[in-house]
């Protein structure tokens, strides 16, 4: 079965990588689409007014927000009604982010960022649940509209093709849906290989901006971070496949994966802490099923070194998020580990990771995608990792039940490793007595007996 399963994604993975080269053929020469370049050319302010009322505009993941149009449409938003702005993980708050013009530009979140948290929080920015892997085919669907695409994107290639290479994800599947495709184009953006070009046929107004791209800096790491790191580093094997989500812990994993050998990586976030390995020679790609000898993932947030490091690099493709988050896909390759972070998980293993409560903090992102596709894999390990207290050690992160009306993001069923600052426990195949017995063995040593005296009551032990 394994064979005929590996056999139809071998096929889905050749049709794929067919529709990213069954581009827009360009015919004319390259003065020509210098000639369209420069006819599509204006300013921010000009070509945000093909925005219209009603409208429902995508913007593509964290630094591939472009700010001169963000800007330009936060001046306008007066003029406008009813016009929706969709975006996973936005990182700058622009005026357009305001409770009292929300009637004319709304944000629409898919993941909460630092610049939209607040908003949803207090219900005036709206929010898609979703899982990151599913937002393509949902707005193929029109199940999430799409009039228009705000990007950024590098400079226009000689055969007229910009790359949208800070954030491929669901941006792709839009433009095909889109009105129109606005680009700002920005020389610091680099041109990355993969399934993220745009054809100058396919842009409807482009502007120039020149300001740097917007940096992320690695997370913090204390002591129980760094304890957490080392009980994942040491179950990963030389010569596994990666993939490493955003955050401290996932940060401190990294920092101590430098003496590993062969590692390679098929993630959705490309970081600076992903840069180190490869830096150190601990990432060489060669022992990937899929995709050999090349990293894949769908956005980047991080330095201008890393931005750098992505521009014309072959051993890197940026591809939609259908494709680097697809269980399916990702889990062709052996030993692929995924690691991301959770804010709170039951004893039967349900992880709430995106909500404190009921009160919205993140989104689902790639995490059930991820944990799914190491589940799938040979060899695969998922890690849900978690400091086990919050707020200076008063409240365990490991409860019997979760707080009402938590968002659980990783199901019961799905989750494999959970890995705290006093150990692992692994939950995949295990019984309910089981799983409360080893995650109260991980949880802080002041929370141990309530957390068993709460699972007799629930008749877990």
């Amino acid at each position: 079965m394994r064979a005929i399963a590996q056999s139809a994604i071998h096929i889905r993975a050749r049709v794929i990588s067919s529709a990213a080269q069954s581009k827009p053929s360009p015919n004319k020469g390259a003065m020509s689409f210098q000639e369209t370049y420069r006819s599509k050319q204006m300013s921010a302010s000009d070509a945000v007014a093909l925005v219209r009322d009603g409208d429902f505009i995508i913007v593509p993941t964290g630094v591939g927000e472009p700010p001169a149009l963000l800007t330009a449409l936060s001046k306008r938003r007066r003029d406008l009604h009813d016009v929706k702005v969709a975006q996973i993980l936005a990182l700058r708050k622009y005026d357009y982010f305001d409770p009292e013009t929300v009637d004319h530009v709304r944000h629409i979140a898919l993941f909460y960022g630092s610049a939209s948290r607040a908003g949803g929080q207090a219900g005036w920015i709206d929010f898609i649940p979703n899982c990151f892997s599913e937002l393509p085919s949902m707005i193929e669907r029109a199940l999430i509209p799409a009039d228009l695409v705000f990007s950024m994107a590098s400079p226009m290639d000689e055969r007229g093709y910009f790359a949208l290479s800070l954030a491929a994800d669901y941006t792709m599947a839009a433009i095909a849906k889109a009105r129109a495709v606005v680009l700002e184009v920005n020389p610091q953006v680099p041109f990355a290989f993969g399934n993220c070009h745009v054809h100058i046929s396919q842009v409807a107004a482009l502007t120039e901006s020149s300001e740097p791209v917007f940096e992320v800096a690695l997370p913090q790491i204390g002591p129980v971070q760094e304890a957490i790191g080392k009980y994942v580093a040491d179950l990963i094997e030389d010569g596994s496949t990666l993939q490493i989500g955003y955050g401290g812990i996932p940060d401190a994993v990294v920092m101590q994966l430098t003496r590993k050998h062969d590692l390679g990586i098929h993630t959705e976030m490309i970081g600076d802490g992903i840069l180190s390995l490869i830096e150190c020679g601990a990432v060489t790609n060669k022992r990937k099923n899929h995709l050999p000898g090349k990293m894949v993932a769908t956005f980047a947030l991080g330095s201008n070194k890393l931005y750098r490091f992505m521009d014309r690099n072959p051993a890197l493709e940026m591809h939609p998020v259908d494709y680097t988050n697809d269980p399916c896909l990702a889990g062709l390759n052996d030993k692929l580990l995924a690691i991301n972070a959770s804010l709170q998980i039951d004893l039967l293993g349900q992880c709430g990771s995106e909500s404190l409560g009921a009160v919205p903090y993140s989104g689902t992102g790639g995490q059930a995608d991820f944990v799914r596709a190491a589940n799938r894999s040979r060899g695969g390990k998922a890690f849900i990792v978690l400091p086990s207290t919050a707020k200076s050690d008063a409240l365990s992160r490991i409860v019997p039940m979760l707080s009402p009306g938590t968002h659980v993001s990783t199901s019961k069923n799905d989750v494999d490793y959970v890995v705290t600052e006093f150990g692992v426990a692994r939950l995949r195949g295990q019984s309910a007595a089981q799983r409360a017995a080893a995650l109260i063995a991980i949880a802080h040593p002041d929370f141990r007996a309530d957390l068993r005296a709460q699972a007799r009551r629930m008749h877990l032990l």
